[in-house]
């Protein structure tokens, strides 16, 4: 089984959010990156290189969460190319009900 871990991080806790999701990562696992850490996923992609955490199943984001960023800053982001997916929220809602994923954590610090 799998688990879901919805990051919600500002950038100034963003090391310490990953190393937290390190602690108890497991190969397949994914992440939903929450409010405005998604304007951090460069970062967030340094992060996940140094620390323990591979495997990674997917990396999504909600799409309200997008469209709050600036159009400049969403185009020089790219996220179509560095996301697994773009979910709304019934999407989101039934991604954390999926049977595939035995746990759901939400790190916010």
């Amino acid at each position: 089984m799998a688990t879901l871990y919805q990051l919600h991080s500002t950038m100034d806790r963003l090391r310490s959010s990953t190393t937290q999701m390190a602690l108890t990562w497991q190969a397949g696992d994914s992440i939903i990156l929450l409010g405005t850490t998604v304007a951090f996923i460069e970062w967030l992609k340094a992060y996940l290189d140094e620390s323990d955490i591979d495997g990674i199943s997917g990396i999504y984001a909600l799409a309200d969460d997008i469209a709050n960023l600036s159009e400049n800053t969403s185009r020089k982001l790219s996220l179509e190319t560095k996301l697994t997916g773009i979910l709304t929220d019934d999407e989101w809602v039934t991604m954390t009900q999926d049977s595939q994923f035995d746990k759901v954590v939400t790190v916010c610090l």
